[in-house]
């Protein structure tokens, strides 16, 4: 709680009982308290600035202060001074308190205003040290909280406090403890304390030139000059520019203000500049520029005035002057309040009715305020809401109370305070409440007492404590008065002053002091910090009466300070000091020598047994931990190590805490010499390093002191000089380098070690492994048509590595590139190469591979050269079988290979034996042989084998038995395709023909010629067993006809006819007419050939000549009709003709000329030209050349021809038996020009039958049939042989006969 002014003490000590509040000054009151006081006099000096402002401005800040003091005055609010330093005054402006006398003749403070006088006259300026800036309505008044809490039913009546903020923060921090402005209490001060002298704050201690205030039209420029002198600055100082109180400008920073810092190396003073571009209305304003450096600050406020071209007067606008300016622009987020005072820029108007919101305002609950603001688009409400409070309410007066409580009492601790109101009415009751709480007379207890005289109801207090200080409150009826009580508590003295003690460490110590009122609070210091005294704290803190003391229990070096209690009264301290106690040495450390492994355990004893110490080896300090145990029992102090290790050798050293004096002792470690090869991490202490590579072999050692070492190989010594090989010991660590390893390098190395402590020795084993010497040359045992097979043998050595496998490579032996054949590793020494070509000489060679790497080559093999046999022959059929010999035919093996073919070997086996007869001696290079000799009705089986250099291929056997019988075969006549149609010759030209046939046994061949037996001398015939063939050395036309071929085996009797034409060159036409000229034109008309030469007219070839040269030119060729007309002939010429017929042997050999010429005249003729009727040529389809039957050999191609005309084209559709042809990959259909072809490929007896060849369009249909029969085939002997079923077999037979009887 605030402390109140202390009031002047009676002569007896004893203090007064208060009737009202005395007058406190600014000077005796703190500034907490300060906030706190009510206060009913108000003075506020204000100073004229050094350049006059604008008469708007002095006006709004008169108006805001006069607004500000009077609602305080008239709410009984308590203002609140602000932290900032108020300026200096010329002449005070003072709002002074009237006194009224009271009953017991004491003074009560009467708020009011007592007046107001300005310290200028009309034009001139208030004057400060720091120009004054209209008061900000935006920011908040800081408000002071009521010591003690309010009910809410007196809210409306509690004190409340006004801030009035006139800034001026050009004073330093240590300075704003000082007041200008003085809230004071009681009848007011007397008029030679106004009059005394203010002190002047101090000067600057930065700035040399402040910035001065400036006016500027709006969108003007002005500068603001600030320097600072660095002589006695190390360093730039920081500056900040403000504007109000808090608006640091560095943030706003751009196109309307710009910051700018030089310095002057000559003068050395930093220049400070402040740039405002463009100004607006809203840049107006008090702004203040602070300079900081280390420990000195300064500041300087300066105002900036904004002057309009065009004065504008209008009405304020609440709606206008509580939005926030220039919203969503680079100004958006100030508040503007200058509309509150002057409005110079046009605002535009609404279209809505004028509407006072502040009626509306005023007539409304609090509650309604934000719907209000909201209904008439005032963003700014906190702004409007404390506009609302500045505006002055109607006193209303009291109708219960003629005088009420004073806003505040004022009495000291123990003393007692009367509390007076007037009532109106007497009658009414009365009730006193404290913090809300009712306070109720009790008859023992004379705490309260209440007194009535008059119409004067009075309540003391006595014996005022801190609890009563309090809001207190009466109510007479429906109204209400309030006040608030402040107790003054009295300062406590120190009376016994802490005397200073020096001990040593483990004493205790007791500061004791004597206050002069018991029960009080005192607070220890140690250094100037609070002393904790918590439950685990080393301080005690007791109290006995009026005295107090501070303990501890056992003091060590660190409680040594300054030690000081502090009452509210006063302050006494004192110097503690603790020392330590001299240190005896009962046992020293003692030097020790220990084996490594062993504990190490160091011993002392000192005194004071108290005393903590630490250890150190080496100069290091030793932290205890698992291994290392730190003792502290009383005076002995020891350190043990379980298990030393090198690492623990050394001086150790012990230290008590405090002490210079310290005890060491050395510690000797011993260890016997061992090698360490398992860091080597080698199986078997064995070491593989390839040959060729540089080997350094390191191995760790131990032993203290430093063993010596020696490397051995067998019985010889390895020097440490040595070139290849050599040994080396440096450190803890031994090592032995050969720089070129070799294979002489393997064997076992020893190792010797030996010191004090003993001797050692180990052993490491050294493998330098190679790659394999090269495999012996291989064989080659076996060869194949495109392999071989090769064997070799494993290297003599295999470079102290297993072999892991082997690479084969090869070569044409005229070749010099070989050829890997395997990239996987064989793990055998046999190997088959493959895909090599036949005939061509090789040659092969082997790798060796360990995990060192791939030995040298090989020495190559024996050239050798694949050769295959050949396959197996192919076709292996019984061509014929009598009664004693079987005839084979075969075809050669597909692949015969490089080796050739030498030839067969026919061989037989009796069926139901095994073994095999060769048939033939000597192989044979025909394709068919007979085997005689054979027993009529036996059974054999017969193979045939190809030989060649490679041997024997495999044999083609004839999968059934053949029966040694001979049997009967029907003849059948194979007409060879070329001779089922016509045969065609010229005269003179040769003719053969061969005609195959079958049957057995051979059959009787008889040839005829329409029906007549053939001349001898005219047609040659000469018959075989299985075809005849029809001679004529030269042809002539009379040897043309149908040849009739008979082929008869006993009653089997098959027959073929054969049509040979000779044909010549045809005759010339008969007879060549002119039939008309005209113009240039000649019509000729002739009649065909008598002789065709046998053979059809294919056209004719016309030729002309003029009768001046007779030389014949050929107007035209291969001309169908027998009339034309020639053209383009020269007028004046006459012309004969002449005709050439032509067939397929060509042109006769002579021509038939016209008998009359045909002369040109010059004169035109006039030719009539006869009308024609256009011809339909549409018609229906209509074959002109029908099919024929048709006889084809299985296996060769046969073709199926017919023409048909037709307009239009008609759609052609091939059927065999009725059934249409569709996608059938046999056959392949073709039409041209209306000839319809139909091929066949390779028919089989199956493909017999009848065809069908349909023309479709839309006049008509017509079609043409044909038999298509297929001979040749297969006997029943080809069809056993190639497996067809027997009732397949039966079927076909059938059919056969069938076509023979038909036939």
């Amino acid at each position: 709680m605030p402390e109140p002014t202390k009031k002047d003490e009676m002569s007896n000590g004893q203090p007064e009982e208060t009737v009202a509040p005395e007058t406190v000054s600014s000077e005796s009151v703190p500034s907490e308290s300060k906030d706190a006081l009510p206060i009913p006099e108000i003075s506020l000096k204000v100073s004229p600035p050094p350049e006059p402002i604008t008469e708007a401005v002095t006006e709004a800040v008169t108006e805001a202060i006069t607004e500000t003091i009077t609602e305080a005055v008239t709410e009984g609010k308590e203002p609140v001074e602000t932290d900032e330093r108020k300026p200096e005054p010329s002449e005070p402006l003072v709002v002074a308190q009237e006194p009224s006398p009271t009953e017991n003749g004491s003074d009560q403070p009467q708020c009011g205003v007592k007046g107001m006088k300005e310290a200028e006259a009309p034009g001139s300026a208030v004057k400060e040290e720091s120009s004054i800036s209209p008061p900000p309505m935006g920011d908040d008044a800081p408000a002071a909280t009521s010591p003690s809490p309010t009910s809410p039913a007196e809210d409306a009546s509690s004190v409340k406090k006004v801030s009035i903020d006139l800034p001026n923060d050009s004073v330093p921090v240590p300075a704003k403890e000082r007041k200008d402005s003085v809230w004071s209490l009681g009848d007011g001060q007397a008029p030679e304390e106004l009059e005394k002298p203010i002190d002047t704050p101090p000067l600057s201690t930065l700035l040399i030139e402040k910035p001065q205030s400036g006016t500027v039209p709006v969108g003007g420029d002005i500068t603001f000059v600030a320097k600072v002198e660095a002589k006695d600055l190390l360093r730039k100082p920081t500056i900040k520019w403000f504007k109000g109180k808090w608006m640091d400008l560095a943030s706003k920073t751009g196109k309307h203000l710009q910051l700018k810092e030089t310095f002057d190396r000559l003068t050395k003073v930093h220049t400070f500049e402040m740039h405002i571009i463009k100004a607006k209305e809203n840049y107006a304003g008090n702004y203040r520029c602070e300079v900081t450096y280390k420990d000195k600050f300064d500041s300087c406020s300066f105002d900036l005035e904004i002057k309009e071209t065009e004065q504008s007067s209008q009405n304020i606008d609440i709606r206008s002057a509580f939005k926030r300016s220039s919203e969503g622009q680079e100004d958006a987020g100030e508040l503007d309040f200058s509309g509150l005072l002057k409005h110079r820029e046009p605002k535009q108007q609404d279209d809505t009715p004028e509407v006072d919101v502040w009626e509306i305002l005023k007539n409304a609950r609090p509650d309604e305020y934000e719907k209000i603001a909201f209904m008439y688009g005032i963003t700014d409400l906190r702004g409007l809401l404390r506009r609302m409070k500045k505006i002055p309410k109607e006193e209303k007066k009291s109708e219960a109370f003629a005088k009420k409580l004073e806003p505040a009492y004022q009495v000291d601790k123990g003393g007692k305070i009367r509390l007076v109101v007037d009532l109106a009415d007497p009658t009414v009751d009365l009730k006193w409440y404290k913090n809300g709480q009712e306070i109720r007379p009790t008859p023992n207890q004379r705490k309260y007492i209440f007194e009535h005289k008059g119409t004067q109801r009075i309540m003391v207090i006595n014996n005022c404590t801190m609890n009563d200080d309090a809001a207190y409150s009466v109510a007479a009826g429906d109204e209400k008065c309030t006040t608030e009580l402040f107790v003054k508590e009295l300062p406590v003295k120190i009376i016994k002053s802490l005397d200073p003690v020096k001990t040593t460490v483990n004493e205790r110590i007791e500061l004791e002091c004597e206050v002069s009122e018991e029960g009080a609070q005192v607070k220890w210091m140690k250094n100037g910090v609070e002393v904790p005294t918590g439950v685990r704290s080393r301080y005690r803190v007791k109290c006995e009466g009026t005295k107090h003391y501070l303990v501890i229990d056992d003091a060590s070096r660190e409680d040594t300070g300054t030690y000081s209690v502090m009452a509210s009264g006063g302050t006494s301290e004192c110097h503690v000091q603790v020392d330590l106690k001299p240190l005896k040495i009962f046992q020293d450390l003692q030097d020790i020598t220990v084996r490594l492994g062993q504990p190490i355990k160091l011993h002392c004893e000192i005194y004071p047994g108290n005393v903590p110490g630490r250890w150190y080896r080496n100069g290091q300090l030793i932290q205890p931990n698992d291994r290392i145990n730190i003792i502290h029992r009383n005076k002995i102090h020891r350190l043990e190590i379980e298990s030393c290790s090198l690492h623990d050798a050394g001086d150790y050293t012990f230290v008590p805490e405090g002490y210079s004096q310290s005890l060491s002792a050395k510690v000797h470690i011993i260890d016997p010499p061992k090698v360490h090869l398992d860091s080597l991490n080698f199986p078997d202490n064995t070491v593989v390093i390839v040959a060729g590579n540089k080997l350094r072999l390191e191995i760790p050692i131990s032993g203290e002191p430093a063993p010596r070492v020696v490397w051995m190989k067998g019985e010889r010594v390895i020097l440490e000089s040595g070139h290849r090989v050599r040994a080396e010991t440096y450190g803890d660590q031994t090592s032995l380098t050969i720089d070129v390893t070799e294979r002489d390098d393997t064997g076992n190395y020893k190792i010797v070690l030996q010191n004090e402590a003993g001797e050692a020795t180990a052993s490491v084993k050294i493998k330098v492994v190679d790659i394999p010497d090269a495999p012996d040359a291989p064989l080659v045992p076996v060869v194949g048509g495109d392999w071989c097979s090769m064997t070799w043998e494993a290297p003599k050595y295999d470079g102290s590595s297993p072999i892991l496998g082997y690479f084969i490579e090869r070569k044409k032996k005229q070749s010099s590139r070989w050829m890997r054949l395997n990239f996987d590793l064989i793990k055998e020494t046999c190997f088959e190469p493959k895909k090599m070509i036949e005939g061509v000489p090789y040659e092969v060679r082997v790798f060796a591979v360990n995990a060192i790497g791939i030995s040298k080559p090989s020495e190559p093999s024996k050239a050798f050269i694949p050769l295959a046999v050949t396959s197996e022959p192919t076709m292996l059929v019984v061509d014929d079988v009598t009664d004693n010999s079987v005839t084979l035919k075969w075809r050669p093996p597909e692949t015969i290979g490089a080796a050739g073919l030498d030839g067969y070997l026919v061989e037989y086996c009796l069926e139901g034996t095994d073994e095999w007869i060769a048939a033939n001696s000597e192989l044979i290079e025909k394709t068919k042989y007979t085997i005689t000799g054979l027993k009529p009705e036996s059974k054999i089986l017969v193979r045939v084998k190809a030989i060649n250099k490679a041997g024997a291929s495999a044999p083609k056997t004839i999968q059934h038995s053949i029966l040694v019988k001979e049997v009967i075969e029907p003849p059948k006549i194979r007409v060879p395709r070329h001779l089922k149609q016509t045969y065609t010759r010229r005269v003179g030209e040769a003719v053969n023909l061969v005609v195959p046939f079958m049957g057995k046994p051979r059959p009787k061949v008889t040839w005829l010629k329409e029906g007549k037996p053939i001349e001898p001398t005219h047609v040659s015939i000469r018959n075989t067993d299985s075809d005849s063939i029809i001679f004529i050395r030269k042809a002539e036309r009379s040897h043309s006809g149908k040849y009739d071929m008979k082929v008869q085996v006993e009653n089997h009797v098959d027959t073929a006819i054969i049509d040979i034409q000779i044909v010549d060159l045809p005759g010339p036409p008969q007879s060549v007419i002119i039939e008309d000229v005209w113009g240039g034109n000649v019509a000729l008309m002739w009649t065909p050939p008598k002789d065709n030469g046998n053979a059809p007219i294919t056209g004719y070839t016309i030729q002309k000549a003029d009768t001046k040269t007779m030389e014949w030119y050929t107007c035209i060729e291969h001309y169908h009709r027998t009339c034309i007309t020639i053209t383009e002939l020269v007028v004046g010429n006459e012309y004969y003709f002449r005709v050439f017929s032509e067939n397929m042997c060509g042109l006769s050999e002579s021509a038939t000329q016209t008998k009359k010429s045909a002369l040109i005249m010059k004169e035109g003729m006039q030719l009539k030209i006869p009308e024609y009727s256009d011809r339909d040529f549409k018609e229906a389809p209509k074959f002109t050349q029908p099919l024929i039957n048709t006889f084809a050999i299985a296996g060769y191609n046969a073709t199926l021809n017919c023409s048909v005309r037709a307009n239009p084209r008609p759609k052609v559709i091939w059927m065999k038996n009725k059934i249409t042809i569709l996608d059938d990959p046999r056959y392949r259909m073709f039409s041209n020009q209306g000839v319809c072809t139909l091929e066949i490929r390779k028919p089989s007896p199956y493909d017999g039958g009848m065809y069908t060849c349909k023309a479709i369009n839309d006049l008509g249909e017509a079609q043409v049939d044909c038999k298509l029969e297929v001979k040749g085939g297969f006997t029943f002997y080809e069809l056993m042989h190639r497996g067809v079923p027997l009732h397949l077999i039966d079927k076909y037979m059938n059919e056969a006969k069938i076509v023979e009887q038909e036939k």
